[in-house]
Formats: C-alpha cells, structure tokens, sequence
C-alpha cells in the first residue's frame, strides 16, 4: 500500500488541497491517534512542501496510521477512528478469522453506512460480510476500491445551479433513499500482480 500511496503528488493531480482540514487540524489529529496503546505511523504524516496551496487548506502526503483493533469500541475512540478527512489519510487495522463478526459489529456502529469495500476472491466470505452489513454502495472482489460516489450521487458544487439540486430534499431523498448498490470487480488482474502475504 506504501508504495502506491506514495506515487500519489501535486503535479500529477493525485494529491490535492484538503478543503476542510487545515495542516494544523490535520496534524491534530494524527497525534491524538498515534497517542494510542500500539499505534503507528506506516508512512506519510507530514506537511506538503514546495506549493503554493493557501495554509487555511490542508497539504499532507498521503498518510496511513496502524491501530490495533482493540481500540475500535466506545464512542469516543471510535469517533475518532472513523473521522473522515476528506484527504490522503486512512486508518489501517489487522483482524483475524475469528474477529470477522467483531469487524462487522464496529461497521454496523458507524452511523452513517455510506460506502465499503470487501477486497476478496473468496466468494462465502464476501457474501458473509455482505449480507451483514447495510452499506449503500457496496464494492466487492478482489479488485474492490472506494473510487468516490457512482453517477447516481448528487455532489458538485453547494448553491450552484450545476450542482443538481444537491442539497435540496429531492436530492437528498434521491441519494440517500436508494436501492444498495454492491460493484463486483473480480478481475482480470494483470499477470505480475500478485496478493501480498497470501493465506
């Protein structure tokens, strides 16, 4: 995972400002999860340098922080394992065979139930995880990745008339409201990819 988030840079587009999080913030945030028992940094963790983005935005490399998944229960710990940044930063964690229901409970605590992804070929384990949770659009297969809302998603600009509607009841009613959306994306995969520490 390092060596593809760290491909990520300005002057291809891959990286960006983050709108809502200052560098401040972001950091902020970061110690509080790295304060911690077992917490650490994978990689990133640092300011952007060399750009010209303005300081009330956040310019951080990509950045991921292992915790271990003791820590996802209670509201507090929880709310601060699942704020999301709207940037380059994810929140990594190991579970065994035997923790699969405890994964799914922390999940189904999480109010929102937006989107996820089961990153599996097995197929009884990811219509297990499937048929236990109730995320709306839904990603599944070994090729499974949360690339942002599908066409069906009414986002753009708030206030602007090239937003749709986004916003407004209808908009909301509309997003919100339907059908759960599951994506397979099984392959094929290219012939020198290969699954890190196959089990």
């Amino acid at each position: 995972m390092k060596s593809q988030a760290t491909k990520r840079n300005l002057k291809d587009l891959t990286i960006g400002p983050v709108l809502s999080w200052n560098n401040e913030a972001i950091k902020a945030h970061i110690d509080a999860i790295l304060e911690l028992d077992g917490a650490k940094l994978l990689w990133g963790g640092m300011p952007l340098t060399n750009h010209s983005i303005p300081p009330q935005y956040g310019a951080y490399h990509p950045t991921a922080i292992y915790v271990p998944l003791k820590h996802f229960r209670g509201p507090k710990k929880l709310k601060l394992l699942t704020t999301e940044l709207f940037g380059p930063f994810q929140v990594v964690t190991e579970y065994g065979n035997n923790d699969v229901d405890k994964v799914l409970n922390i999940m189904e605590s999480i109010p929102h139930h937006l989107t996820a992804a089961v990153v599996s070929n097995d197929p009884q384990f990811t219509e297990h995880i499937l048929g236990n949770t109730v995320n709306g659009t839904t990603y599944a297969g070994i090729r499974a990745r949360t690339t942002g809302a599908p066409q069906n998603h009414w986002f753009g600009p708030a206030g602007d008339p090239r937003g749709a509607g986004i916003g407004t009841p209808e908009a909301i009613q509309y997003t919100w409201s339907h059908h759960r959306e599951i994506i397979n994306d099984v392959g094929p995969l290219s012939e020198d990819w290969t699954i890190p520490n196959p089990q």
